[in-house]
């Protein structure tokens, strides 16, 4: 059941240390703690891409253990604890297909925290018409559909997770994005990680492909002109320095990147005391390929600059 990552050799989870679960480490004598387990729970939509994710976990140095009960995830939290060493970032991947899952996933995080714990959730969704997809290619049944269509088995599903989805710490939509993107996604948010930290994707994304769902702010670039229109830059992206000149060269257009900096940045100290760990920022434009990338590359290079961990991603680019 467990997924080793590059190091497990080197990790051995005694079990025994599950009968000392009731004790806390007290850090004023340097001793271990729960919290400095870096927790992960992995959940989603069937076809959602668990998998993928999994991997660029394990890609990171987290140990991965798929499919398992949810009534399993304080004991394997507890392995984790006592096992040290890569262990200590462990990735738990839960499934529906499992007979021992349960709806109370905010259940069992709130006992992981009563322990001590800090997890964090992760929760993969997508369009229902992406989904059906995705399954027709592999010639796969959703494992809930039973004698019904794929569409019923999305939406019992769908059903089944709804309190998990709105739970979620990390909210990932891939409906529009491929495995290598997905997979440079959770690295970036996992790769080196200080689980106390809040991280800012900036994401670029073209209205006309629909908002993204886990976006937490919403910039709208569409009152800059638009390079589309400019022929010697219309088949370019916002990527490369012609385009980002002419984009961030119109009048308003810094003063506009450097005002959603100043307030991320202002909030980013609550977030992160209300235990928030995770900021996307969408940047938008009619199609996603020269406005709003040069936006969100130049946010996120200003909000590297204060001293925040942030990154730009494009979700629509490529897609004209």
């Amino acid at each position: 059941m467990g997924r080793p990552g590059p190091e497990q050799d080197n990790a051995a989870p005694a079990r025994e240390g599950l009968a000392s679960h009731g004790a806390r480490s007290d850090r004023r004598t340097g001793a271990p703690s729960r919290s400095d387990v870096s927790l992960v729970i992995v959940t989603g939509l069937s076809g959602g891409g668990r998998s993928t994710v999994a991997r660029a976990l394990e890609n990171v140095g987290y140990f991965v253990v798929d499919n398992l009960p949810q009534a399993l995830l304080l004991d394997m939290a507890e392995l984790a604890f006592a096992g040290g060493g890569v262990a200590r970032k462990t990735a738990m991947v839960l499934d529906v297909r499992s007979r021992a899952f349960s709806t109370d996933l905010s259940g069992a995080v709130k006992s992981l925290r009563e322990r001590g714990f800090s997890p964090r959730v992760i929760f993969l969704d997508a369009d229902d018409e992406v989904l059906i997809r995705r399954f027709e290619s592999v010639r796969r049944s959703h494992p809930l559909q039973g004698n019904g269509r794929l569409s019923d088995g999305i939406a019992a599903e769908r059903e089944l997770l709804r309190e998990a989805r709105e739970q979620a710490d990390v909210l990932i939509d891939t409906s529009h994005l491929n495995v290598n993107q997905l997979r440079s996604r959770i690295e970036e948010l996992f790769v080196g990680d200080d689980s106390r930290q809040l991280r800012v994707t900036v994401l670029s994304f073209g209205f006309k492909y629909g908002l993204p769902p886990d976006a937490d702010f919403v910039l709208d670039a569409r009152f800059l002109p638009n390079p589309y229109w400019v022929p010697e830059l219309r088949e370019h992206t916002g990527k490369e320095t012609s385009v980002s000149r002419y984009v961030l060269g119109q009048r308003g257009a810094l003063a506009f990147v450097e005002t959603y900096a100043r307030l991320i940045g202002s909030t980013a100290p609550g977030f992160e005391r209300e235990g928030k760990r995770y900021l996307t920022v969408a940047s938008g434009c009619t199609g996603g390929k020269h406005r709003s990338v040069a936006i969100a590359e130049e946010l996120a290079r200003r909000l590297r600059e204060m001293r925040l961990a942030a990154s730009a991603q494009h979700r629509d680019l490529g897609r004209e």
